[in-house]
């Protein structure tokens, strides 16, 4: 099939191919004029940037997403430990791994399925969720790594007897 489209009955105009619903041709046979606009029904998604191989494609699956599944083992070990009754280095260890995510999807150009929205909303999300457990890992009672003075004050102040 050429890209002008097959001809019509009997030797008429060439009928235009229909590659999209910006190329259907309108009553007089002419495409009509593509648009820049959105489209009103969308049937796909677009990869999200840096969503492609994080290693060449004749490579085994576990080698092309490998740095998703740095993350997931170390978010894993993190939860095992928490389980174990070591729940302060487990925390730390399931914030570690999801601010590891943030710096891995800033630095690295693929990074595979660790790529869910745009490159900036992935690191701003991954980085404040690790930061986040690492900061309640280290004021965790009892016996707090971190000790953040004016919290205790907002807690007598917004709980009184």
């Amino acid at each position: 099939m050429s890209a002008e489209g097959t001809r019509g009955h009997a030797g008429s105009e060439p009928v235009p191919a229909v590659r999209d619903a910006a190329t259907v041709p309108a009553r007089e046979g002419r495409p009509r004029r593509t648009t820049r606009r959105f489209p009103l029904l969308t049937k796909d998604t677009a990869r999200p940037e840096g969503g492609g191989r994080a290693a060449p494609g004749d490579a085994p699956a576990p080698a092309r997403q490998w740095p998703v599944l740095v993350v997931l083992s170390a978010v894993a070990l993190g939860l095992l430990l928490t389980a174990l009754d070591a729940f302060r280095y487990g925390s730390l260890l399931i914030g570690a791994a999801l601010l590891t995510g943030a710096a891995m999807r800033w630095i690295l150009p693929s990074v595979g399925m660790l790529a869910v929205r745009s490159r900036f909303t992935d690191i701003v999300t991954y980085g404040i969720l690790g930061l986040a457990i690492v900061l309640l890992a280290l004021m965790a009672q009892p016996k707090p790594w971190l000790q953040i003075p004016f919290l205790k004050d907002t807690l007598h102040f917004t709980v009184t007897k």
